[in-house]
């Protein structure tokens, strides 16, 4: 694994559930890949999670990632919270199933080619790389509510 990447990552949702879009920049070697996507029906928490999983497999090659979020329902999704939610059977501590399952299982396995340091940046505060995941996001959604 050569190759250092620096990912932002972000969600969107107009109305929670309703049309929602994520954004995602990629930047490497001095390049820069911007994506983005939406939903006509959603949530905020699975654009955070698809931004994840669009953004990660979008790289060719296993690689060091600094995968910068501002969502610490993401951060702590993959990083804390899913050893203990398989090893319960995708239950929560309180036996409910887990909410997104279909996207955490994609997410662990996006992540697992890769060497990514976690980086957990505040929302709407100036982050220019979060910033511009934020507009893309917004982009996803408008053009998922486009398409409803």
């Amino acid at each position: 694994m050569t190759d250092r990447i620096e990912i932002w990552t972000d969600g969107a949702c107009s109305g929670n559930p309703g049309p929602g879009g994520w954004g995602a920049l990629i930047r490497w070697n001095g390049h820069e890949k911007e994506l983005f996507g939406g939903d006509p029906a959603t949530t905020n928490n699975r654009m955070e999670m698809m931004a994840v999983i669009e953004a990660l497999g979008a790289l060719k090659r296993p690689s060091k990632v600094t995968l910068n979020v501002d969502s610490t329902y993401v951060k702590d999704g993959l990083t804390k919270w899913i050893k203990g939610w398989k090893r319960n059977g995708w239950k929560t501590a309180d036996k409910k199933p887990v909410k997104n399952q279909d996207l955490w299982m994609a997410m662990e396995e996006a992540c697992a080619r890769h060497e990514i340091t976690w980086k957990w940046v505040k929302g709407h505060d100036g982050d220019p790389g979060n910033e511009r995941a934020d507009a893309l996001a917004r982009q996803g959604t408008d053009e998922a509510r486009r398409r409803k």
